[in-house]
């Protein structure tokens, strides 16, 4: 009999030190190989939480999450307080420019030149013209549908279909008195802050919106 044929392949290939100093360095060298491999083997993982019922609020937590998704990481997203206004059935987003100086008016239509221009809009204009949000929620529509960007229930459907998960704050719910029925079938789990917070503890990214 052969014996050379009943020992371990792995005993012919692993050149393991003598001394204890090359012992302590081949070691070291070791461990980090395997953290690395474990590291390389791990999927990556997304968690947003999303505060925010506006419109324009609601294109980061849905673009970056079927994104993410998309490049095969694990993603959810804990919608709470205001943001508990993107998973309804009946979505009625409003742009508010409002208190947001950084926002510009731009023309969905005409020239190029005419279409990058940046136009600011006063707090003093958009809180006292009667149906200014109206008109702010329209040109946004039209700027994101001239452009090609997909609406927010596109995209809220896109997240769907790449596995998304959608979390839902069962104390929001509660504070504002929702009825679940108003909320998209889709919706993952009805938990608190502390349940989701314990699963974003351990993800890759975590992001507040």
């Amino acid at each position: 009999m052969n014996i050379a044929k009943l020992q371990p392949a792995h005993s012919q290939t692993l050149d393991v030190p003598s001394d204890i100093a090359s012992l302590e360095a081949w070691f070291d060298q070791r461990f980090e190989e395997k953290l690395a491999e474990r590291e390389a083997a791990k999927t990556p993982s997304l968690a947003i939480i999303a505060t925010k019922g506006t419109m324009d609020m609601a294109y980061p937590p849905f673009i970056l999450a079927s994104t993410a998704a998309a490049l095969g990481w694990d993603t959810s997203i804990f919608f709470t307080f205001y943001g508990l206004e993107l998973l309804k059935k009946d979505l009625q987003l409003k742009v508010s420019p409002l208190g947001n100086p950084a926002m510009p008016m731009k023309m969905p239509f005409g020239p190029d030149w005419l279409q990058r221009i940046n136009v600011p809009v006063p707090n003093l204009i958009a809180s006292n013209l009667p149906g200014f949000e109206n008109f702010a929620t329209t040109m946004l529509e039209q700027t994101a549908k001239s452009k090609g960007v997909a609406s927010i229930k596109e995209l809220r459907d896109a997240c769907i279909e790449v596995d998304v998960k959608l979390v839902a704050c069962q104390m929001t719910v509660g504070l504002f008195n929702y009825d679940q029925d108003e909320f998209i079938p889709e919706i993952a789990e009805w938990v608190g802050a502390s349940t989701y917070l314990a699963a974003a503890q351990k993800s890759s990214i975590c992001l507040f919106i």
